[in-house]
């Protein structure tokens, strides 16, 4: 089964035109190649109430598995996990604490990362359950990022759905 997936780049200077997007067509990419149906990314401000409003808005599109991009650190206008919280029913922190374990592995600045992982649905206007990681804004963060997010969307995917353990 293909489900559907989507990315989201938060980003000011992406979303004010003066950075072309390099991390969100990378997640694009892998969720391809990956077997999921995908868009490119859409690019949205930093900030908690901007991410919020783009999450609630491709979960009800349909999105199974929502990719972030960016906002994850620690700058004054790095809001992306603030609002994720505001979305996601239930974290599942072994997603994120693996993106940082494996960031930091990389780099020590991946130890900064305040990316969150959870699910959320079935709730009013979307039918079925979805993943949400967010991701760091470097395109390399996110070439490694995917993997971990793609070995086990599927699986967090068909559990929503009610599917058994494997």
């Amino acid at each position: 089964m293909t489900y559907a997936a989507a990315v989201i780049t938060v980003s000011d200077r992406s979303a004010a035109g003066e950075r072309a997007d390099a991390a969100g067509p990378v997640a694009v990419s892998e969720l391809v190649g990956g077997g999921f149906s995908c868009d490119d990314a859409i690019v949205v401000p930093d900030g908690a109430d901007s991410v919020e409003r783009a999450l609630w808005a491709v979960l009800a599109g349909g999105a199974r598995l929502v990719v972030t991009t960016g906002g994850t650190g620690i700058g004054p206008r790095d809001e992306t996990p603030e609002g994720t919280a505001r979305v996601i029913a239930r974290e599942v922190p072994g997603i994120a604490e693996e993106l940082r374990r494996l960031g930091t592995a990389e780099t020590p600045g991946g130890m900064l990362s305040r990316g969150r992982a959870g699910i959320v649905g079935p709730v009013a206007g979307i039918t079925e359950g979805a993943l949400i990681v967010n991701l760091p804004g470097s395109p390399k963060a996110v070439a490694s990022g995917m993997p971990v997010v793609l070995s086990v969307a599927r699986h967090v995917i068909d559990q929503l759905a009610g599917g058994d353990h494997a």
